[in-house]
């Protein structure tokens, strides 16, 4: 038996699973001395490389979390150096990159990052082999006969072949959310911060085939018209409690999840929101920002395979949002989701 045919075996004796779909991107952070303006120099201190993307980073961190059921991967990369970068980080951690397409005809999407210790980051992005996918690429009912449970896509707004609404009124993230459920798997669905004039719209049609919905404060209240932060940038709860309510009003079915660096809202159909504060992290403790939003992704979806109650889950994707903090790249600060539940414990013993 050969390495990868022990590892197949050893996945298909896992119990449920989660497929990631949508965005693999070859991410190189650079940390800069400073922002610079135009025509200055700013020096880079140190340079990482990292495998990003909604799907990739989520599925990564699962696997650094020790989910317990199987993972994969489903997208497109390049034919090319940096696609098998992207598949060889994938396989370590034992996730299964059979759903991965290399076009011959594109280059695997990448990434410069611009990390300034203490702010915000920025990217420079090339699509490439992203913003070919479309919901032909993907065949939900193979990972649903594979026994998987839930079905990630992420990003939407990142994903010009899936965002895209035809004449038909329909996008192709819809037709692959419809196939999803259909195959009887629970979607669960991710937005990028995108300024795209028709963000409600290309976002709106999807919804109303989304179980799970995990976006950030800025995303929900482009998805809705709501304004979420007043012009002092605090945020304004009364606005996320519309937004949340708006959203599951347009479509999305189980949760609508809205998480800020503040607090988080759940909603729920028929249901009370309920909230949960995030433990405050100390600014000289973040090293990057990048992927935290993904890292709050994964343990939800981990908690939502394993049926936690919401409050628990909140409690450990708070923990894992302010770990990936403390790491340079998007996934390399994720600890055991054991880690997790002790910190969440230590935080607020009622919820963890």
């Amino acid at each position: 038996m050969r390495a990868g045919e022990e590892v197949h075996d050893r996945d298909s004796q896992k119990q449920g699973g989660i497929v990631c779909a949508g965005n693999f991107i070859v991410d190189r952070v650079h940390t800069l001395s400073y922002w610079p303006e135009q025509g200055n120099l700013a020096h880079i201190l140190h340079q990482d490389l990292g495998v990003g993307g909604g799907a990739a980073n989520v599925v990564t961190d699962l696997a650094s979390l020790g989910f317990p059921g199987k993972l994969a991967a489903a997208g497109c990369i390049g034919a090319d150096q940096d696609g098998e970068i992207v598949k060889a980080r994938l396989a370590v951690a034992g996730v299964d990159v059979g759903g991965l397409t290399a076009l011959a005809d594109r280059v695997t999407a990448h990434t410069h990052v611009m990390n300034v210790p203490g702010q915000n980051r920025t990217f420079f992005y090339h699509g490439g082999a992203n913003d070919a996918v479309t919901d032909k690429f993907v065949s939900p009912v193979v990972f649903a006969t594979a026994g998987y449970r839930l079905f990630y896509l992420g990003y939407l707004m990142l994903l010009p072949g899936l965002d895209r609404i035809g004449p038909d009124g329909r996008s192709g993230a819809s037709r692959l959310l419809e196939a999803a459920r259909r195959a009887g798997l629970t979607t669960c669905v991710d937005f990028v911060s995108s300024e795209d004039p028709e963000f409600a719209a290309k976002v709106g049609v999807a919804l109303p085939f989304c179980d799970f919905l995990i976006i950030n404060e800025m995303e929900a209240g482009r998805a809705t018209g709501v304004i979420v932060r007043d012009a002092k940038g605090d945020l304004i709860e009364a606005g996320l409690l519309e937004a949340g309510e708006r959203l599951l009003a347009a479509g999305v079915a189980k949760g609508a999840i809205i998480h800020a660096p503040e607090t988080c809202f759940w909603f729920s159909p028929d249901a009370s929101p309920i909230m949960t504060r995030s433990r405050p992290v100390d600014p000289d403790d973040i090293v990057s920002t990048v992927g935290a939003g993904d890292a709050f992704c994964a343990a939800v979806l981990y908690g939502l395979h394993e049926n936690w109650p919401v409050e628990h889950i909140c409690a450990v994707a708070h923990a894992a949002a302010a770990r990936c903090l403390k790491g340079a790249t998007a996934t390399d600060g994720i600890p055991d989701m054991s880690v997790l539940i002790r910190e969440a414990k230590e935080t607020n013993p009622e919820s963890a």
